[in-house]
């Protein structure tokens, strides 16, 4: 194993972290790294004592110890810069609000290499990503779907991607989405929950389990009736936050999102219901009609609670202001 280079940090351990795992011992005491990304430095060899290495995230620590961790520099992202336009919404050097648009993609995967929202924030923040995980990268704390428009949040340094990533995990987030659905829900508010997990008749797409996925809870709202009962405009809250979350429940519920194309059973024939001026609105949308309308949270670094309201994208506002003409 090659010698880690890189700065050093001395940790001077108290009488309370005696007999702890050293890696939780190490990310009491240093807040800006993971305990993931500590146990991958201690296992590398950058962990020592006494001038003896210690590659054992379970090491016990003794009374008095001094440690002594060696955290190399970030090495360069993989996804290469990609200069694309950005809806910025505020920017600081720890975090960056933006409202993605429909179509864009979060994360490189495959069948989408490249011409990402990393990619593009790479190109945008450039070295101001001071290295999540110890890569230069964006701290990507929450997704949007390729077809789902709005606000999202996310990480520039490691100490703001653990703050953020433990609010999401406490459902400390305020996290509101608009969606327009087939038919008037009723009650007309509620909560929907069901177990999340992958379907096991479609590995594509996601579904209510009766066993294993999950818990998962969305609180609805109809906000008003489109289309003389035949849709309506739905504002959803996540109480949690499961891949497709909003299409799966809404589905579920008998109410699936206009245009979506994995979960929008039955949208054909309730499509062709429709007058022409509104079925060739539904088609030129294209994807299904999900906006990240409003996102809160208190920011990482200096506890202020900040709150984002986005407008609803174009193509969803021609939708709507069609089918309440009808």
């Amino acid at each position: 194993m090659s010698q880690p280079v890189g700065p050093t940090e001395l940790i001077e351990t108290t009488l309370a972290d005696t007999g702890r795992r050293v890696d939780q011992v190490l990310t009491a005491h240093l807040p800006g790294l993971s305990r993931s990304r500590l146990k991958v430095l201690i296992e590398q060899g950058c962990l020592s004592s006494a001038g003896a290495t210690i590659v054992e995230p379970a090491y016990r620590v003794k009374p008095g110890q001094i440690f002594a961790i060696i955290v190399p520099d970030p090495t360069p992202a993989i996804p290469e810069a990609q200069a694309i336009a950005l809806d910025i919404v505020t920017e600081d050097p720890y975090l960056i609000v933006l409202d993605k648009p429909a179509g864009l993609v979060v994360h490189p995967a495959p069948g989408n290499p490249d011409r990402t929202l990393v990619n593009a924030l790479i190109a945008h923040c450039g070295p101001e990503f001071t290295g999540i995980g110890g890569v230069r990268r964006p701290g990507i704390v929450h997704r949007l779907d390729k077809g789902t428009s709005g606000l999202m949040v996310v990480a520039k340094t490691a100490s703001a991607y653990a703050g953020l990533a433990s609010q999401f995990a406490a459902r400390e987030v305020e996290r509101t989405y608009w969606a327009v659905v087939w038919g008037v829900p009723a009650p007309k508010s509620g909560e929907i929950s069901g177990n999340i997990g992958r379907s096991p008749r479609n590995r594509k797409k996601m579904a209510i389990l009766r066993h294993g996925g999950k818990q998962a809870t969305t609180r609805y709202r109809v906000l008003r009736e489109l289309a003389g009962g035949r849709a309506s405009l739905v504002e959803c809250r996540l109480l949690s936050g499961r891949t497709h979350q909003i299409r799966v429940h809404m589905a579920a519920s008998g109410h699936p999102l206009l245009g979506d194309p994995l979960y929008g059973r039955g949208g054909d024939s309730r499509l062709r219901a429709l007058p022409q001026a509104a079925q060739d609105a539904v088609k030129s949308l294209g994807r299904q009609a999900l906006h990240a309308k409003t996102l809160g949270f208190q920011h990482p670094t200096n506890g202020d609670v900040i709150r984002f309201d986005s407008v609803l994208s174009g193509d969803m506002s021609e939708l709507i202001t069609t089918l309440e003409s009808l």
